[in-house]
């Protein structure tokens, strides 16, 4: 008999249908339950369903769609006929009544033109993420904690937490610092996964969702294609896709996808003949299963150790090019920032949207303070980025005042800056006011040209005729080339901390199609925005 949570849903949310199994079942992993759900419009969806502990099942669905829905389950086990199998019924879907674009929208697409992402319904998603490896453990309390930092970073304008499930990096497997209130995902010789762990996760996946925020779900960390091996593997992501592909998540198959553990070392020889080749299908393998098994077609990432599309033979699985560009130390910071840059135009060669999914980590090391996170977002942005993820030195591995995270496999520590000073690092916010700022102009229609601006670490992007923007890092004037003559331009310069705006007035360039700035009015790093002018005469004679 199936047991409805609701008769009735809000379109894009969620609906739960739990189901008893009659049988006894001895490895619940191998029973195949799905949903045949029919939509208004006709058309029909294969749903899988996932074990919920003991003898429950369930099946999660959404739809863009109104209107009624009829279901039927489908169920095969090896035990033979199952007691969950052809069971009918319908439900309807109703308009949603809130503002939370996730709902409104829907879920994330990419743009026709492979550069930007979009909801469903064409409105574009601006991908502002945070990183919260380690947020699914109890380590962030639930619920205060987590509701706290969620808050924040819903404050200030972030719409996307980059999160793994279970399957931690920087600690041996079963460590106490990767378990939540149910214990870990899986039994340490990994032979039943562990329903109760993931109850807990629900509940935090449900709290980012209905406060707008993105679940970007990273299925595990890169070297447990050796320490659980593929075909566990294989059974994490089909439950994680059967439990949570109908909530607006992205998925990120491995971090570090090709990196071993710590503290394992491979000459360079079989690395290249043998470790390297392996890890690059298995990859594909797993990317290619999430892709198949997720009915409602949620995007695909993978974080690397430096370009997504290294990370498998097939990169074209990749619906997002995620990088790594380098953390750095006080002594390299410039080069850091100069190597994203170069990273970001190479990744744009491959046609799909580039993301820069981790820098410099705000307080790592003792450095990359907050000018250095304004210009990391800045540089990637203007360079042609679909968007930018954040993240600060005592939130990734979060770090309590009470209880430190402590070493790492290698036997040093990252440093233990709590969270509860972390979250509150000048960085987040300034990284938040300048997602606000692009939100003020077409940003997904910007286009990067180095050639607008002259100097070391100035950036620039914009629509010609219409929009350039520059950022420039090193205080002072900014050098703007190749202004066209019959379009008068409003400059001002913009502070990237907050916003603020000061104008400065028409940019005339010379002969050549140059314009320098006057002096800022404070020595930091600055925006200047230079807007077509409207109502007035554009020619320059």
């Amino acid at each position: 008999m199936s047991i409805m949570s609701r008769a009735e849903i809000e379109q894009n949310n969620v609906l739960e249908f739990t189901f008893t199994c009659k049988e006894h079942v001895p490895d619940p992993l191998k029973v195949n339950l799905a949903m045949r759900v029919a939509s208004p419009d006709g058309r029909e969806t294969r749903v899988p369903g996932f074990w919920a502990g003991e003898n429950k099942w369930k099946v999660r669905f959404a739809s863009p769609r109104i209107g009624t829905h009829a279901y039927k389950t489908e169920c095969a086990s090896a035990s033979g006929p199952s007691s969950m199998d052809g069971l009918a019924d319908s439900f309807e879907v109703v308009a949603h009544a809130g503002t939370n674009p996730l709902y409104t929208h829907g879920r994330l697409r990419v743009t026709p033109d492979k550069k930007h992402l979009q909801h469903a319904d064409g409105v574009p998603f601006f991908w502002l993420g945070d990183t919260w490896w380690m947020g699914f453990t109890s380590r962030l309390h639930w619920p205060d904690e987590f509701a706290m930092l969620t808050a924040d970073r819903v404050k200030k304008g972030f719409t996307l937490v980059q999160i793994v499930a279970g399957l931690y990096p920087d600690m041996p497997w079963h460590d106490e610092r990767g378990a939540n209130e149910a214990g870990f995902p899986w039994d340490k010789d990994f032979k039943q996964i562990n329903p109760a762990y993931f109850d807990m996760v629900d509940r935090r996946v449900r709290h980012l969702v209905n406060n707008g925020i993105v679940p970007c779900i990273v299925g595990a960390w890169g070297y447990f294609i050796d320490i659980a091996g593929e075909a566990v593997l294989e059974d994490h992501w089909r439950y994680l896709v059967a439990r949570y592909g109908a909530f607006p998540v992205t998925w990120c198959i491995a971090g570090e996808a090709m990196m071993p553990y710590y503290l394992d070392r491979f000459p360079r020889r079989e690395w290249n003949s043998h470790e390297r080749p392996r890890r690059l299908a298995a990859w594909s393998r797993l990317a290619s299963l999430v892709k198949d098994s997720d009915p409602f077609h949620n995007l695909v990432t993978i974080h690397p150790t430096r370009f997504g599309h290294e990370q498998l033979d097939t990169p074209a699985l990749l619906d997002i090019n995620m990088l790594q560009t380098g953390h750095a130390n006080a002594s390299n910071e410039l080069d850091t920032i100069d190597n994203t840059v170069k990273f970001v135009r190479s990744a744009r060669k491959h046609h799909v949207p580039v993301i820069v999914g981790e820098a410099c980590y705000e307080g790592i090391m003792e450095a990359n303070r907050q000018e250095i996170q304004r210009c990391l977002f800045w540089a990637s942005m203007l360079s042609g980025c679909a968007g930018h993820t954040y993240g600060a030195n005592g939130i990734w591995q979060i770090n309590r005042r009470d209880r430190s995270y402590g070493e790492s496999p290698h036997g040093a520590s990252w440093g233990s800056t709590p969270w509860e000073e972390a979250f509150q690092l000048p960085g987040s916010a300034h990284v938040g006011a300048s997602k606000k700022i692009l939100c003020g102009y077409p940003w997904w229609q910007l286009q990067p040209h180095p050639e607008w601006v002259k100097g070391t670490h100035v950036y620039a992007a914009g629509i010609p005729g219409q929009l350039r923007i520059a950022y420039s890092l090193v205080p002072g004037r900014v050098h703007f080339e190749k202004l066209e003559r019959d379009v008068i331009y409003d400059a001002a310069w913009i502070d990237p901390k907050d916003g603020s705006r000061y104008p400065i007035g028409p940019a005339r360039p010379g002969k050549n199609g140059r314009w320098i700035t006057p002096a800022p009015r404070i020595f930091q790093d600055w925006l200047v925005a230079l807007e077509r002018e409207t109502g007035g005469q554009d020619a320059v004679t």
